[in-house]
């Protein structure tokens, strides 16, 4: 009997483990490196907020007529929101009327009496003194009248005041009282918002507000409705942290959608520039996580961590370092170590390890 024996020559040509075994190939699926990205993004979670949100009020106290408010309804500038019971109000109205009236008929009189005092004191049958007491009268009728006249005018500011109305287009945001309610001066009743103009408000650390400006472009994504994203601009900047190396930032939507309410729950995004002029954008899942490279986060400091490049001429994949220098749309952006045309191992990573003989899969991009 003959037995033909078939011997490598080395364990590296036959794919053969430490053990003695014989490891089989693994299928490699690949990105190939040709994305360049300029920029970095951050996300910042927030809540849509009216610009412009009024708190409206009566200048005069009484009781509320019956009204028919909601939260949401839409009210249009001009627009009856509340009205007071007028009849106390109507009643100093009257009341007023009648004092201005005395007060004329008062004010006449003096001056009638101090016309004639200074008639007789010309034909010398009466005193300087008379003349004088006249005249001091006059002049205290006069300014009675004029009290008077201010406070009908009062009066009747205050029966005005009773109607209150919408200053402009909006939406009802809370309604505080009650129909019938007995309420005071500056009482709030009804809030109203604008709108056609929204902002959201959010922290960011110290190493972001430090790259902001006022002006400095946005995104807003609706949550509810991811598809809809809204041009926006930073307008306000905290120059105080309001937590620990924490400090508040608003933006401003430059564009309005049909389906924006406030309170809504929004994602905004900033774009920063990358660290180097230029980068790869990746899959994350070509990071090994074997902790022995710098944790990648969504910052724009320069990180090292390692990756699978395929090597054609070995059929195998060889472990590299790598800078990140960010993350954009759930991918990573690479700025050195990688070059366009090299395909790098896009799907289990942590199954491979530094020389191994693979097989090519689909290609990922």
């Amino acid at each position: 009997m003959i037995v033909i024996v078939t011997s490598c020559l080395s364990l590296a040509a036959c794919n053969v483990g430490e053990d003695g075994s014989q490891e089989p190939v693994r299928g490699l699926k690949i990105f190939v490196i040709a994305d360049t990205e300029r920029v970095s993004v951050r996300r910042f979670p927030g809540v849509l907020e009216p610009s412009n949100l009024n708190t409206l009020s009566f200048e005069v106290g009484g009781s509320l007529l019956d009204f028919d408010l909601a939260v949401g309804q839409q009210i249009a500038a001009g627009e009856v929101v509340a009205r007071l019971d007028p009849s106390s109000l109507e009643l100093q109205v009257r009341s007023a009327e009648a004092g201005v009236m005395q007060a004329e008929t008062v004010a006449e009189n003096a001056a009638a009496a101090l016309a004639r005092q200074e008639a007789l004191l010309s034909s010398g049958t009466t005193t300087v003194a008379t003349v004088a007491n006249a005249r001091t009268e006059a002049q205290s009728a006069a300014a009675s009248l004029v009290q008077a006249q201010q406070s009908l005018a009062t009066a009747e500011e205050n029966l005005g005041d009773a109607t209150l109305v919408a200053p402009f287009d909006g939406i009802v945001n809370s309604v505080d009282v009650s129909p019938f309610q007995t309420i005071s001066s500056g009482t709030p009743v009804v809030s109203l918002y604008d709108p056609s103009a929204f902002t959201v408000s959010f922290s960011v650390s110290f190493d972001i507000a430090d790259r902001l400006v006022v002006g400095t472009p946005a995104n807003v994504r609706l949550a509810d409705r991811p598809e809809i994203t809204l041009d926006a601009l930073v307008s306000e900047l905290g120059a105080r942290a309001d937590a620990v190396s924490s400090f508040p930032v608003v933006v401003s939507l430059q564009e309005i959608d049909p389906l924006m309410k406030a309170g809504m729950a929004v994602e905004t995004s900033i774009s920063f520039p990358l660290p180097a002029q230029e980068g790869y954008s990746v899959p994350l899942s070509v990071i090994i996580r074997d902790g022995n490279a710098d944790s990648v986060s969504e910052g724009e400091r320069v990180s090292a961590a390692g990756i699978y490049v395929y090597d054609p001429a070995t059929s195998t994949v060889i472990r590299r370092q790598v800078a990140v220098g960010g993350i954009r749309d759930n991918r990573i952006i690479l700025l050195d170590g990688v070059a366009p045309g090299e395909r790098i191992a896009s799907a289990g990573v942590q199954f491979l390890r530094d020389g191994q003989k693979v097989k090519l899969l689909d290609e990922d991009r």
